[in-house]
């Protein structure tokens, strides 16, 4: 199994997940999978099944798309007449997954009265169906994952301690697509030739992948998908620039023609500046007012508040190394702050001299 081909990225934070994941595939130890959501922490389970070559099946939870009361009855399955409804026997995950990795994903979800039962199952490798009085023994492999803190909720007494510990053996975290940018080239290449429809793929330009790079990524992975699924909509066959990511990519806005692309702008533009204590008085600032900032949403249902103030930082600090000639102590004193402020931001921010 190429690990390559379901964990992309050449990152070092992802060739050291990479290397977590290749010693412990061949272990009997159980894993627990700690990220972020949207990180892709199912690939990572299932790139361990792989290696491992357990011979049964991967089998994936979602706990917590599972309603509680019928939780236990898909884990460990039911006996015919167990509960209303139950016409016939039938296996659960666990057994189903006999052989193989059962994956149980947002196991911070699992309810309080089912853990016990859950720790019983991993230290005897036994279960029983609901309704049933007969042991079942099960020779499988268990990874879990939450992007949940089960230390706090330990402490907070809604995770059993001993399950927690249990669970805990080989813990590994997964690198949010902010801790891993350089890999957002061969993530776009991945995500583009992984669509159904895959004529006239759209064309990042070096512009674009910056500006891509520089987004803060709140949705990892899965955030990253869905971008590349609107330019596929948005931009079939053309070139995606930087001001596409900003202006249609990263919040969703149809292009449309110059006028309506530049009406917020307008918006804010031409606008005098009124004295917050005296409106008579005008001031020479060509900066517009905070106040004036009230009309965007005559224009947009809604503002991403964080995107919207590291774009503006962005183009502010490449204005003023622009105009200091790349000098950046005096583009910090053009902007009023710090040098060594300003060399934090330049880093945070990716923006080269």
């Amino acid at each position: 199994m190429d690990i390559d081909k379901l964990i992309v990225g050449k990152s070092k934070s992802v060739l050291e997940l990479k290397l977590l994941i290749n010693k412990v595939a061949n272990s009997e130890s159980t894993v627990l999978i700690l990220g972020e959501t949207g990180t892709g922490k199912e690939l990572v389970a299932e790139a361990i099944h792989k290696i491992s070559k357990r011979k049964g099946q991967f089998i994936p939870v979602n706990c917590a798309a599972i309603p509680s009361e019928l939780l236990e009855s898909e884990l460990f399955g039911h006996e015919k007449g167990a509960f209303t409804g139950a016409d016939k026997a039938r296996a659960g995950r666990f057994e189903m997954s006999s052989n193989g990795t059962l994956f149980l994903d947002e196991i911070g979800d699992i309810p309080l009265s089912l853990q016990a039962k859950l720790l019983r199952a991993l230290e005897s490798k036994k279960i029983q169906k609901v309704g049933g009085g007969k042991e079942i023994p099960l020779n499988l492999r268990m990874v879990c994952a939450t992007h949940q803190n089960l230390e706090k909720k330990v402490n907070e007494g809604s995770f059993r301690a001993d399950l927690f510990y249990r669970i805990n053996v080989f813990p590994i975290n997964v690198p949010t697509l902010a801790e891993r940018v350089e890999d957002i080239p061969l993530l776009l290449k991945h995500l583009l030739h992984s669509l159904n429809n895959k004529n006239d793929l759209p064309k990042f330009s070096d512009e674009a992948l910056t500006a891509l790079k520089r987004h803060l990524w709140p949705g990892n992975i899965r955030e990253l998908k869905n971008v590349i699924e609107r330019a596929h909509i948005l931009f079939s066959g053309e070139e995606v620039t930087k001001n596409n990511v900003f202006e249609n990519l990263l919040r969703l806005k149809v292009p449309t023609s110059e006028e309506e692309q530049n009406a917020l702008w307008d918006a804010t533009q031409n606008l005098d500046i009124a004295d917050e204590e005296n409106n008579d008085q005008k001031s020479t600032s060509p900066l517009p007012h905070p106040k004036h900032y009230a009309d965007w949403f005559d224009f947009f249902d809604d503002i991403d508040l964080r995107v919207y103030l590291r774009d503006v930082e962005i183009v502010l600090i490449e204005s003023a190394l622009k105009r200091s000639e790349g000098t950046v102590s005096k583009a910090s004193e053009l902007l009023k702050i710090n040098r060594t402020t300003l060399i934090e931001k330049m880093k945070k921010l990716q923006i080269n001299t």
